[in-house]
């Protein structure tokens, strides 16, 4: 699954509550300096990702009138290219390697930040870091699920896109991540 940019202040925010939880990371100075320090790298990851996509589709929109005359598809072409200029990119297109590459920025940040000390391998933080990503992310859209299913349920429809939709939905969303330990 791919993360998106709205989804990196609670993924970092679930990092650093699952190193704190985990029981052999001592946290040096508190959780929000790893907040932040999550956050830079996660951010800057889907930059990455981000400018190979407009190049991708820059190269897309130059070649158009080829690409019809020989009936070839958008979709398949645009999937080709950014395999092609991944690595010029620095970009991991398969998530379970790139969320491990992230996990293992992110350890390597905060250890050299000082944020965080541990006695066990770097292997087995690094996977902490990886299953916060990884399971944020598997769980998100139920998470989504289930306070679009809340909304629908009060007596005062709400309308989507409007500010008071978009202000309950947040306050409900967060109010789901506590409640599952995320956040």
């Amino acid at each position: 699954m791919r993360m998106k940019l709205p989804h990196v202040p609670y993924v970092a925010h679930k990092i650093a509550i699952d190193l704190l939880n985990c029981g052999f990371v001592k946290l040096n100075k508190g959780i929000e300096p790893i907040v932040a320090k999550a956050t830079e790298i996660l951010n800057e990851d889907i930059a990455k990702e981000r400018a190979l996509e407009e190049r991708a589709n820059e190269l897309l929109e130059k070649n158009e009138d080829e690409m019809q005359l020989m009936q070839v598809d958008r979709k398949n072409m645009f999937w080709l290219i950014k395999k092609k200029l991944a690595a010029d990119f620095d970009v991991i297109l398969t998530h379970e390697d790139r969320f491990s590459n992230v996990a293992h920025k992110i350890l390597e940040t905060v250890w050299k930040s000082s944020l965080v000390e541990y006695n066990v391998s770097e292997n087995r933080v690094k996977n902490v870091i990886y299953s916060s990503i990884d399971g944020y992310l598997k769980n998100y859209e139920k998470i989504e699920d289930d306070v679009l299913e809340k909304i629908e349920s009060y007596k005062h429809k709400l309308i989507p896109g409007t500010q008071e939709y978009d202000i309950v939905f947040e306050r409900l969303y967060q109010d789901e991540l506590k409640k599952r330990g995320m956040l």
